[in-house]
């Protein structure tokens, strides 16, 4: 007997909106082209509005969302929260903002307060740099082990913001220290450590720093970003993966995002939730509703879809 896959509610717990014809987004110009895991990357260069969201989700209920952060020009962090802010306004969509935040520019600390009074805004997000891969570690260190970052880390649990981690899983072990020295403070690991390396050598440094990250009660993870350059989404390559993370975590501090429209590099967005749905079709159905949506709403606290997508008042940016 096949198990019914879940067709309950589901909050994308990860994902972004932009318009790089209006907005500055450098990696998102004409002309750039930055190192990225999934290689080229100009399909992704246009517009991506809450109709183009919907389009690609198709028939997968998705009744809420959380954006986040887009490489925004890094002078303008504040810049970016109103445009999504409004965005919320005229769609009813995100319900929730991951902004962005540089902890370790000299005005983090004004930025954050200014950011936390924003009505959608739950958490920041700074990718914090570092080695790039795991020969490195030892030689050099991320801005996670920077006192002035770390200042501004410690500042997040007074303005009661979450902080979204993006760093390979090689320096999970600066994050560890994170999680122990700010207890209060909420960790959410993006893209389950990026598992990029599929050795045998690779999964097992991935699988190993992941479980010692895991030890630790305020760290949250999201399964998303789980594309493979030059290869399409399957579920039979991710299986593995998303059972361990959810092993190492429980089905109480994880949750399933969608990462688009980065991630329509690799797949459809039937492709990786179809995905989602048929990897976990066989636990139990509340582990499955706090994957897809539960999980989502307690740790970014989701404010309600007020509007009527289909009638769009216009953003003062195409004013």
């Amino acid at each position: 007997m096949t198990n019914a896959l879940w067709n309950g509610p589901i909050i994308d717990a990860h994902h972004h909106f932009w318009d790089p014809t209006v907005n500055d987004h450098p990696w998102l110009a004409p002309e750039a082209n930055i190192p990225f895991r999934y290689g080229d990357y100009s399909a992704i260069k246009r517009r991506y509005f809450p109709e183009d969201y919907f389009a690609d989700a198709g028939s997968h209920n998705v009744v809420q969302t959380v954006y986040v952060e887009t490489e925004w020009n890094p002078q303008d962090p504040i810049g970016e929260t109103r445009f999504i802010e409004q965005l919320a306004a005229r769609y009813g969509v995100p319900n929730a903002v991951v902004a962005q935040a540089w902890l370790d520019h000299p005005d983090a600390i004004d930025v954050l307060t200014e950011q936390a009074r924003f009505k959608h805004v739950r958490s920041v997000r700074h990718k914090p740099g570092g080695p790039i891969a795991p020969a490195q570690v030892g030689h050099m260190r991320s801005l996670m082990s920077d006192e002035h970052w770390r200042r501004s880390y410690a500042a997040l649990e007074g303005l009661g913001l979450h902080f979204d981690l993006q760093t390979p899983w090689w320096n999970l072990h600066e994050a560890e220290r994170l999680a122990r020295d700010f207890p209060g403070i909420t960790l959410i690991l993006n893209h389950a450590g990026l598992p990029n390396d599929r050795s045998a050598e690779g999964l097992a440094g991935w699988r190993l720093a992941l479980a010692r990250l895991a030890q630790w009660p305020n760290v949250q993870v999201k399964i998303s970003g789980l594309g493979q350059g030059g290869q399409r989404w399957r579920a039979k390559d991710n299986a593995w993966i998303v059972r361990e993370v959810i092993a190492m975590f429980g089905s109480h501090r994880a949750m399933f995002a969608s990462n688009f429209p980065v991630d329509s590099l690799c797949g459809s967005f039937d492709d990786i939730y179809s995905g989602f749905k048929s990897i976990v079709a066989d636990l139990p159905t509340a582990d499955q509703e706090r994957l897809f949506y539960s999980n989502a709403q307690r740790v970014y606290r989701c404010e309600p879809c007020a509007n009527d997508r289909a009638q769009p008042e216009p953003l003062r940016s195409e004013a």
